[in-house]
């Protein structure tokens, strides 16, 4: 397994994720996303796998700053994830080509079958 959290040090979830992975020794690597957001290859695969209205947290404070709702294309709203990443819904953990948004173990459990 190749596991990536994209999350923020201080989201509870991301902190309970990182628990899951830790407490089975399997090594993960951690990207902040407050430092370093999705690049557009990440956020195109993230999206195929879950979907890009789950990705998208309405309850960030950006989120009316930025008239997100506003935003009906989806390349527009891409675009607005790609710029601030204060917008995700978190975390988002990567394994290849699957993904989740938020804290999911069972799901998490089936891909170390």
């Amino acid at each position: 397994m190749n596991i990536q959290i994209f999350g923020v040090k201080k989201c509870f979830d991301t902190k309970k994720a990182e628990r899951y992975f830790k407490e089975r020794k399997i090594n993960y690597q951690f990207i902040d996303l407050g430092i370093k957001g999705l690049s557009k290859g990440e956020l195109q695969s993230v999206k195929t796998a879950v979907g890009l209205n789950k990705l998208i947290n309405a309850n960030a404070k950006d989120y009316k700053r930025l008239n997100m709702n506003q935003i009906i294309s989806p390349s527009g709203k891409e675009e607005m994830l790609l710029n601030n990443p204060s917008l995700y819904n978190t975390p988002i953990v990567r394994n290849g080509k699957l993904a989740t948004v938020g804290y999911e173990p069972i799901i998490w459990e089936s891909w170390q079958g």
